[in-house]
């Protein structure tokens, strides 16, 4: 097996073909569940190599499979694809051409560090005992994407090998360019939806006792809603309610009929998560029975919690420390309150997911534009380092 940094300096050596890739996916960014030209972009990536692939049948996905030279267990690497509806305000010279929409969340540079793992494993498929299937996911922001694949037979991709373990990376603009994140159990949170709409009574802002006004019971329900978490929810098992979206209302001197509220809720535990929608649910339809004011409530799930098996999250420090340096791979003390939808197949199979800080060099970190922002710059510089991570938890779990 090459040791950490064999893999490394390989990776480095064949840098410009990872960034290559990561700036043409950036220009054409596309969005949701179906990106055709993505797709035949990470297809023609990966179609020179002995990869299997497979693109998806209900979505652009693509599942590759590198077959070792023999029998043995099957490993999971996953990238996800689509781009967000942001307009793109960075500048650089490969900015999205695409009007409205950018890479802004990373996945391009996932796209790019996963391809050049796959070119490092089939470099040496012959050390290989067993299989690696590259997961490339499309629909991740909000669209289930991960669900989609799974339902298609991902985890069984290789007859009679079933998928045994996953990883995968996340970059992220505000992180300390070259460290890798990873912590045991929730990483990232569950994320969930709802909506309320207030059914009133409108007329004449001067007549309010005439009308059965909304707008006081909106603003009523969202500072219960505060409340509620700050005095039910304990802190060593958090959640976060934030209303978002509040519409009601058209001219100064109109009271509504009606007035509409949403917002999301986000959770690091299953039970957490089902009595905080309950929760939810039961101040704002009380509070609104309350002013005698109809109220339907809708609650929409999103992904659940991402948590890592500690076994795997310890192997992926451990393979970080080798690859970069103790240094490198500083404690990550808290889960992220933000979703992925990696939690599909951490919910199947033991594995992890790890964030790789990409922080542009000399940017101050309380200054760096996040992850989804129309101005997030990823530094190029970790994407060998990304994917000799993805080769080096492969081939390890494999010899394991």
């Amino acid at each position: 097996m090459p040791t950490p940094a064999e893999l490394l300096a390989a990776a480095t050596a064949d840098a410009d073909r990872t960034i290559d890739l990561r700036r043409r996916l950036h220009r054409r960014p596309e969005m949701g569940l179906h990106l055709p030209d993505t797709q035949a972009t990470v297809m023609a990536a990966l179609g020179g190599l002995p990869i299997e692939l497979t693109p998806g049948r209900s979505t652009t996905s693509v599942v590759g499979v590198l077959r070792g030279a023999r029998p043995g267990p099957t490993y999971l690497l996953r990238a996800d694809m689509d781009a967000l509806p942001v307009q793109e305000d960075t500048g650089l010279p490969f900015a999205s051409e695409v009007p409205g929409v950018m890479h802004a969340c990373g996945h391009d540079t996932h796209v790019a560090m996963l391809v050049g793992a796959a070119r490092l494993l089939a470099e040496r498929r012959d050390e290989i005992a067993g299989q690696v299937v590259f997961m490339v996911q499309p629909g991740e922001e909000g669209f289930h994407g991960a669900r989609y694949m799974l339902d298609e037979g991902l985890l069984d991709a290789v007859p009679g090998a079933p998928v045994s373990g996953a990883f995968a990376l996340h970059s992220s603009s505000t992180l300390a360019s070259g460290t890798v994140h990873v912590r045991p159990g929730p990483i990232m949170a569950a994320a969930d939806q709802w909506r309320l709409t207030l059914h009133g009574r409108g007329g004449h802002a001067s007549e309010p006792a005439r009308t059965r006004d909304p707008i006081p019971v909106a603003a009523e329900i969202v500072l219960a809603l505060q409340s509620m978490v700050t005095r039910r929810v304990p802190v060593t098992d958090p959640a976060v309610v934030t209303v978002a979206h509040i519409a009601a209302g058209s001219t100064n001197n109109v009271i509504p009929d009606s007035a509409f509220l949403e917002g999301t809720i986000r959770t690091l535990s299953a039970g957490r998560r089902a009595d905080v929608v309950e929760s939810v649910r039961r101040v704002a339809e009380l509070v609104a029975a309350a002013h005698d004011m109809p109220a339907d409530f809708v609650h929409e799930p999103g992904y659940p919690v991402t948590a890592n098996d500690a076994g795997v999250a310890g192997r992926v420090a451990a393979a970080a420390a080798e690859l970069l340096g103790p240094d490198a791979v500083p404690p990550m003390a808290e889960p992220l309150m933000g979703a992925e939808d990696f939690s599909y197949v951490l919910e199947r199979v033991p594995g992890a997911m790890a964030w790789i800080g990409a922080r542009p060099q000399g940017v101050d970190p309380d200054e760096a534009p996040p992850n989804h922002s129309n101005l997030a710059v990823f530094d190029e510089a970790p994407l060998p380092a990304g994917a000799a991570l993805y080769a080096l938890m492969a081939l390890r779990a494999l010899a394991a």
